[in-house]
């Protein structure tokens, strides 16, 4: 042994002159400006089936830019919170503690949105509460930007109060979104206790008042066919607010322009970052389908809107100083009828009637009694209350409540509280993405998984399962050092922190499961 143990010892010197000999890892270079941009609801699909239409911001990023063509989220629950928490955090829900949109509070015994906060109050002039990042476990990127030190500056901005404030963090500057009852931007006093200057200028502009009475006509056609009308009670479909068309992505873009100028966002010595995030696509998308021409036409027109906002980052910041990534939150199922139409699967469930199912089933078990005190089928919270007075075991409880909803037509999977916390799953990707979705002290107690292109909307469609055409999303990432090309293997949109972090030279977001996008870096 000591023969064999002589022959291992290496020289010093050795190690010294080996490492010294290695090629050094090329350093990022450090933009001026980061530019985080989010489309709601936009399917990966969207760039291959529309990219003839497309002459703008998307050419420019297939272009010139690395796109990634297998990017999917890795989580079970693919909405507009998570999704939108996920990208500049890294994180899962099972580390940041964003499950959804909303969930119900046991300790408060009310249902709460991910950014609701009613320590805060809205710096709106309709008035009202507030919203801000509290309930985001995890930093993002701009927090640990912010953490470093130096003079950056970090902002948010979407229709969507959670799309504005979550990408940009706990110590943003400022996060801001549209109110549709007041028409104008506002912000919360988590973050100031009014808006800049350049935001009131904004808002007193009223440039809402173009939509009144307006037709969204089909992109550069010709003597097309209105859409819809923003005229109620004609005869032609009403497009309903502002956030459900065309003209609400437009107002997030000028809104975005007036951040740049009035922040001077890229005029820092740091790196300053802005969160953009586009949600009239998933408006027009729910209401419509990814087979309507309006999600086709809205698509063609977010493709302009990017090309003007990259145009007049430039012009601010100087060619060539902007750092662009562009994802999307979640993508979206078929309407079902429009499935079934082309002989696919597809249809639609109700969560009332399973819910009934699941009542009846425990009140026969274990006796009478309002067995669930919230949330739908695909996240039931138990009455932990009645469990307690009918001395049941919680356990046997979500596994009577488990088989009543599995019993149902359509139903794929349900998973357990307890099933989760022991790891009895089914080791797949659906059951990864449930056990990544699952956060214990904000989670419900019995999760129903529907089969494919099944749903428990009553009319349009929706999103939120792990299925790929809700997970799969385009990534796309131009700028400074970034090396241009297709990359087909697959990766998670866990992996942008990470890869920001590496870039801009700061701490990796605390909750961060992604990799860094290492082959993107020239």
């Amino acid at each position: 042994m000591e023969t064999s143990m002589r022959r291992l010892r290496i020289p010093v010197s050795f190690v010294v002159t080996a490492l010294l000999a290695l090629p050094a890892f090329p350093a990022p270079a450090k933009p001026k400006l980061v530019l985080a941009i989010v489309i709601d609801q936009f399917r990966y699909d969207y760039l291959l089936r529309f990219r003839k239409d497309y002459k703008s911001g998307f050419v420019r990023m297939l272009d010139h830019g690395a796109n990634y063509t297998d990017a999917h989220y890795i989580h079970a629950l693919t909405v507009t919170a998570v999704g939108h928490s996920t990208f500049m955090s890294g994180a899962t829900p099972s580390i940041s503690g964003i499950i959804g949109n909303e969930w119900y509070d046991r300790r408060d015994g009310k249902t709460v949105t991910s950014v609701s906060d009613d320590r805060t109050k809205l710096i709106s002039s309709a008035g009202g509460t507030g919203s801000s990042p509290r309930r985001m476990l995890v930093s993002t990127v701009g927090d640990e930007l912010k953490m470093q030190g130096g003079d950056s500056k970090v902002i948010g901005i979407s229709i969507k109060d959670r799309s504005a404030i979550l990408p940009a963090g706990h110590m943003a500057d400022a996060a801001y979104w549209y109110d549709n009852d007041a028409n104008e931007f506002v912000t919360s006093s988590y973050y100031r206790e009014e808006l800049p200057e350049w935001a009131k200028a904004f808002n007193q502009e009223g440039r809402y008042r173009r939509t009144v009475g307006a037709q969204w006509m089909p992109f550069e056609v010709e003597g097309g066919k209105p859409f819809c009308t923003m005229v109620s009670g004609a005869a032609l479909r009403f497009c309903g607010a502002i956030e459900a068309t065309p003209w609400g992505n437009e107002l997030i873009e000028e809104f975005a322009e007036s951040a740049i100028e009035g922040e001077k966002l890229g005029r820092h010595a740091s790196t300053d970052v802005l969160a953009v995030s586009f949600s009239s696509n998933d408006y027009v998308g729910h209401a419509l389908g990814p087979d309507a021409p309006e999600v086709r036409d809205i698509s063609i027109r977010t493709d302009r809107l990017l090309g003007k906002l990259f145009q007049f980052a430039d012009a601010q910041v100087g060619a060539g100083n902007t750092l662009i990534v562009i994802t999307a939150d979640h993508g979206v199922a078929p309407v079902p009828e429009v499935n079934q139409a082309r002989k696919m699967p597809g249809g639609r469930l109700s969560n009332a009637a399973m819910a009934a199912k699941v009542n009846d089933a425990l009140s026969k078990r274990f006796g009478p009694g309002k067995w669930i005190t919230s949330g739908g089928v695909g996240n039931v919270y138990l009455n932990l209350d009645l469990i307690t007075k009918m001395k049941a075991d919680p356990a046997e409880v979500e596994r009577v409540a488990a088989e009543a909803i599995a019993g149902e037509d359509h139903i794929a999977r349900v998973f357990t509280r307890h099933d989760l916390e022991t790891g009895r799953v089914q080791q797949d990707a659906i059951g990864r993405a449930m056990t990544l979705q699952f956060f214990a002290p904000r989670s419900g107690d019995v999760f129903a998984v529907a089969e494919p292109y099944y749903m428990f909307d009553a009319s349009g469609t929706t999103h939120g399962t792990p299925y790929d055409y809700d997970t799969h999303v385009p990534l796309m990432i131009l700028g400074p050092g970034i090396k241009a090309g297709i990359y087909t293997r697959s990766v998670a949109i866990n992996d942008v922190a990470p890869t920001l972090a590496t870039i801009l030279g700061v701490e990796t977001p605390s909750g961060s499961v992604g990799h860094v996008l290492i082959e993107v870096m020239q």
